[in-house]
């Protein structure tokens, strides 16, 4: 079963002769998607939620309320799948990635420090760092990063929470975590590799060298959907790939990660509380899941960083596919470096 979000994609003819305009390339103007819908995806047709259900309505009913409502309206006529544009697949309540590939850490590792290493604490606990819920992109927007030399994409899977009758969410076991897994999708966390690496240096972060753009989609699989590809240890063992203008980059088994997702799902609630619409990223898979790892296999930029117009694509078995493209760089206003100050205790008279 698949959940989405979407706008129609309407012809309109301009009374003044200009061409034809669609509510894509409206919306490629402005970026603000008009006339939101949200529903399932049937085949190769899209078909409401009635009665003005929303994405985040069904994801805190939780899964089999889910699949009630699709009984009710599967056999609905919906819209083809072309004649829409997929938005985001939900408006997250909030967002946290994880670092999971041990992979990934031993190349990213050996750009940073000069040379591939783990640390300890990595294998103590699945860490994570909290990103934007509020710049999140849809399949085939734009992303337009801060200005950088050093533009990446991360390959992701993403689980969505859903709600789960009697749970609150706080210190779940992974087994109580595992049902509060409503599904998974795609998710490219689009990276300023320069930005991050000064954030870094002061402990804390990644901030801005993260929070312009994090992709989500094409839609939400139910987790359900997914049940086969698990293996004998709990591990989602699925294919995910990355083309950078069609060229194969990356591939992997999600199966790779340190720990299953409810262990994740698991340590996120831990003295905390996870609630219907959190998104929690597997962090970057190896191999390839993003071009930070290969720099610093290789020893320099190869590939090249991401480009304008540069296209990204991310495929994952039993998902679909993510496409993302890279716009123009924007400059953000000029801020002053910190200045010496005194450290004066008290103001003076």
């Amino acid at each position: 079963m698949r959940i989405a979000r979407w706008t129609p994609v309407v012809e309109r003819a301009e009374r003044d002769g200009t061409p034809h305009v669609s509510v894509v390339e409206r919306a490629e103007r402005d970026e603000t998607p008009h006339d939101v819908r949200e529903g399932f995806v049937v085949g190769d047709r899209v078909v409401p939620f009635p009665d003005g259900i929303t994405v985040a309505d069904v994801l805190a009913a939780g899964v089999d309320a889910a699949h009630d409502l699709y009984g009710r309206v599967a056999d609905a006529p919906g819209m083809p799948l072309g004649a829409v544009r997929l938005l985001a697949p939900l408006v997250p309540a909030s967002v946290r990635d994880f670092v999971a590939f041990e992979e990934h850490v031993e190349g990213v590792s050996a750009g940073v420090e000069g040379k591939s290493h783990v640390a300890d604490e990595w294998y103590q606990a699945p860490t994570f760092y909290f990103t934007n819920p509020h710049t999140i992109l849809g399949p085939g927007e734009a992303v337009r990063p801060p200005v950088t030399e050093r533009l990446d994409f991360e390959l992701e899977v993403a689980a969505i929470i859903g709600g789960v009758a009697g749970s609150d969410g706080v210190n779940l076991t992974a087994e109580a975590a595992a049902s509060r897994i409503f599904g998974y999708t795609i998710m490219n966390d689009w990276s300023a590799r320069d930005l991050q690496g000064r954030e870094m240096k002061v402990r804390l972060g990644p901030a801005k060298g993260k929070d312009f753009g994090t992709s989500l989609g094409p839609w939400i699989v139910t987790a359900d959907e997914l049940e086969p590809y698990l293996d004998a240890d709990g591990f989602l063992a699925v294919r995910a790939e990355v083309r950078v203008n069609g060229e194969l980059i990356g591939e992997d088994l999600v199966s790779n990660m340190g720990w299953p997702f409810p262990e994740l799902v698991a340590y996120a609630s831990r003295n905390s509380r996870v609630v219907p619409g959190d998104v929690l990223g597997s962090g970057t898979v190896g191999n390839g899941g993003c071009l930070g790892e290969l720099w610093g296999r290789n020893g320099g930029l190869t590939p090249p960083p991401l480009q304008p117009g540069d296209e990204v694509v991310m495929t994952v078995e039993g998902i679909g596919e993510l496409h993302g493209r890279v716009g123009d760089s924007v400059p953000a206003p000029a801020l002053p470096a910190a200045r010496p100050r005194p450290r004066a205790r008290r103001r003076a008279d």
